[in-house]
């Protein structure tokens, strides 16, 4: 007989990092044996890769380019998996920030850049808050299931901002392409070195500081724990807990959301279709993979901003499709989720004797 147990393994942060390596490591194997299937001269793509991602100046530049948006998206991922909501909306949350900045940038007239930056970044912080809130309240007032909710809210997301590039927000002088009017410059973020990285990569620094405050040294921070490992404590102790998870829910979208205003404003400088690659589902992955430590976090994200790199190598020098990205990130998921139920779950066999 096949018997199934819960495992304890809550004050053993040792044992669970030693999981999700070694997850991530026979992720990472297996992605390997894929590309070999494929024809791929393993030594030559970890050669190209690291000369397209960590080579130089500009590869570096560029590696933490797409290390930003999976940065920010990340910490507002995690910020609500500490409490156990499981905030899959991200990526939508991001595309509310990128369409709360457009509408700023495009419509208020100031030769300001602090007032301009300052109201996309408001605006879009408030928009993917609100978007994530409605969740946080079917949540809260009748138990509907934040995962369903937050992941179709995505595709809601997604598709608004195409009708909105296709149709009334579209350039006009655009050649019938989905995309609206360049921002203004004061809608701009600056660059460093004469290279595309932006000053949104100090926004998610930041981001990750603050972060770390909270959840580490606040009060609040504590409050969030207690109610993930144990909800019926946290009542007992008069935390109120429909409250914390809307507050919750309303900053984890509106910092994803701000990883949309740092694409439009430093990369794209427009909203146009596809601003995202994935980003808000990559760092869902990221969540996992970190256990949402803020230095996990960072270093989980730079990793997977190569991964991204090594879907451009492919394509450019093996004519790979990039897609190759998703099934990357799939393997590490799926591993992860494995050695998830192999931590809190132990299987033991007994053999029934016979009478």
């Amino acid at each position: 007989m096949i018997k199934i147990e819960k495992r304890d393994l809550s004050s053993n942060n040792f044992a669970k990092g030693l999981y999700k390596l070694l997850s991530f490591l026979i992720g990472l194997a297996m992605s390997t044996v894929l590309l070999k299937l494929l024809s791929v001269d393993i030594t030559q793509f970890f050669i190209e890769l690291y000369q397209d991602s960590l080579g130089s100046k500009y590869a570096v530049s560029e590696t933490l380019l797409k290390a930003t948006p999976l940065i920010i998206c990340s910490i507002g991922v995690s910020l609500a998996f500490k409490m156990k909501l499981w905030n899959i909306g991200s990526e939508g949350q991001l595309y509310m920030g990128a369409l709360a900045s457009t509408i700023v940038a495009l419509y208020i007239e100031t030769d300001s850049s602090f007032i301009m930056l300052s109201s996309m970044i408001l605006a879009s912080f408030l928009l993917g808050g609100l978007w994530s809130g409605f969740a946080a309240i079917l949540k809260s007032k009748l138990n509907v299931n934040e995962i369903i909710v937050t992941l179709l809210m995505n595709y809601i997301a997604i598709l608004l901002v195409d009708y909105l590039v296709y149709g009334p927000l579209k350039d006009p002088a655009g050649f019938n392409f989905p995309y609206t009017k360049q921002f203004p410059d004061v809608a701009l973020l600056s660059t460093f070195f004469n290279t595309r990285l932006h000053y949104g990569v100090i926004i998610a620094v930041i981001l990750l500081v603050i972060y770390y405050i909270i959840i580490e040294k606040s009060i609040w921070g504590y409050e969030i724990r207690v109610i993930g490992s144990n909800p019926n404590a946290a009542k007992y102790s008069g935390i109120n807990i429909d409250i914390n998870i809307f507050m919750v829910m309303f900053l984890s979208g509106g910092i994803s959301a701000l990883a949309g205003f740092s694409e439009v404003s430093g990369v794209i400088h427009r909203l146009q279709h596809s601003i995202s690659p994935g980003y808000g589902y990559t760092a869902i992955i990221i969540a996992w993979l970190s256990n949402q430590n803020y230095l996990g976090i960072l270093f989980s994200s730079i990793f997977m901003a190569i991964l991204f790199i090594a879907g451009d190598t492919l394509q450019l020098n093996y004519q790979l499709p990039i897609s190759l990205v998703n099934a990357f990130q799939g393997i590490i998921l799926f591993m992860l989720l494995i050695s998830d139920f192999f931590m809190n779950h132990k299987i033991s066999i007994k053999w029934r004797k016979n009478d």
